[in-house]
């Protein structure tokens, strides 16, 4: 039962890392490289993943996705998991529960902030700079 919860934990960590690196490569990344003056940089890389453009047509479905997938993961998280490994979790090898359980948190909150930051590229600055360059 240990190893089901500790699998399905480390799933849904690392798919919500998963979807925070996607906001950020689509949506994220372009525009702070464009920013920052590396406009050939995002030209060159997006003639080289083509898919790139199309997740950022859709950068409001793709970060409400990823947001939901990473507020489950710390639902399951903070929530579920520690449940499940107080009834599931060996007692000849507490720290191999324990051990898991900590990678997964790092995980998780790496995730967070990669999807924060991606949100605040994406959402943020744009109207903090539009406003600034009015005044």
């Amino acid at each position: 039962m240990a190893s089901i919860q500790t699998k399905s934990s480390n799933f849904l960590s690392y798919f919500s890392l998963f979807s925070s690196v996607g906001t950020l490569l689509c949506c994220a990344l372009p525009s702070v490289l464009v920013l920052a003056g590396l406009g050939a940089t995002v030209t060159s890389t997006l003639s080289a993943l083509p898919w790139l453009v199309a997740l950022s047509h859709h950068k409001s479905l793709t970060f409400a996705i990823s947001g939901v997938l990473i507020g489950i993961s710390f639902v399951n998280m903070y929530w579920f998991a520690p449940r499940l490994r107080a009834r599931s979790c060996s007692p000849e090898n507490p720290g191999a529960c324990e051990e898991a359980s900590r990678l997964s948190r790092i995980v998780l909150w790496f995730s967070a902030v990669l999807y924060a930051t991606g949100f605040f590229a994406a959402f943020v600055l744009g109207p903090i700079l539009t406003r600034l360059d009015r005044q």
